[in-house]
């Protein structure tokens, strides 16, 4: 049977959501880190792409109307991410940001695992989440709809917008495209990345995650890259953190407008060495400083 909902509460089911992530954690000598994210999101929402903040450590997009970000990395190596978990009803008012929660982890020192255990006591003042995050050492994984602080192993996982462990189309077809990348290439890049996350295929019916919306609006929303949607709502930007065996680290952005056109790039790189960065223009890699 069709899972019927007004237009209106369907349409609150994915405000302020990233959709999809997926890391390569400890697979390939050469690069202990591999991730790379979709954010999906309403185009009208104000948004400021990736950029070095003020406090000249942290390098992430903003999201202007809550002040928050969805993804960041840190110059010491470290970083983390946040997915919202779709619910019926969940316009998020009344809760905290949760766009706060990467920054608060970035900002700080303390490990992955200590950082989730302290924070777990105020999960309940936000709406749904996954929480990850991690340093060049540990990667760990968190959700206010799921019990449990789960460690990373050897392994590649993948987040989307149900609980941990959720077996949704996009998160399984995103890992199999990051394990087949790793398996085939000996040099890993962000155009690579990239264009497996722009994947547009769509899952079939049966596969689709029951999350309180209408089966035609489940199966657009299914895809790894979600092409504009009716209310303006789609993929945003692509993001790529990839951190190598000698500490050098990449992370770029790529932005896309409601017609599905890229708009902007942004590339930073950085060594854990040095713990400094630069943007480079669009189209070009960023150079290194000393």
């Amino acid at each position: 049977m069709s899972k019927i909902r007004s237009t209106a509460a369907a349409k609150r089911l994915v405000l302020r959501t990233m959709c999809l992530i997926v890391i390569a954690h400890r697979m390939s000598p050469e690069y202990p880190l591999v991730l790379a994210a979709n954010r999906d999101e309403f185009f009208d929402r104000p948004t400021r792409q990736a950029h070095m903040w003020p406090n000249g450590s942290i390098i992430a997009g903003r999201d202007l109307s809550a002040g928050g970000t969805w993804l960041g990395v840190g110059l010491d190596g470290r970083f983390a991410a946040v997915t919202n978990v779709r619910e019926p009803g969940d316009d998020g008012a009344g809760s905290r940001s949760r766009g706060e929660l990467p920054l608060d982890y970035l900002s700080g020192e303390l490990p992955p695992a200590e950082y989730l255990a302290e924070k777990a006591s105020r999960f309940d003042e936000y709406a749904g989440f996954n929480l990850i995050v991690g340093n060049t050492d540990s990667l760990c994984y968190a959700s206010n709809r799921a019990p449990g602080i789960h460690e990373v192993g050897q392994e590649i996982i993948g987040l989307s917008n149900g609980p941990p462990g959720s077996e949704w189309p996009k998160v399984t077809r995103g890992s199999e495209k990051m394990s087949a990348l790793l398996a085939r290439e000996a040099t890993i890049n962000a155009d690579q990345l990239v264009e497996q996350m722009h994947d547009q295929n769509l899952a079939g019916v049966a596969e689709l995650p029951d999350t309180g919306i209408p089966d035609e609006q489940e199966s657009r929303l299914s895809s790894m890259f979600i092409p504009a949607q009716p209310g303006g709502y789609g993929t945003r930007c692509i993001s790529v953190f990839i951190r190598q065996d000698d500490g050098l680290c990449r992370f770029s952005e790529q932005n896309y407008n409601a017609e599905g056109a890229v708009t902007e790039r942004h590339f930073f790189n950085f060594s854990l060495a040095r713990q400094s960065a630069a943007e480079a223009a669009p189209g070009q890699d960023a150079i290194q400083l000393a």
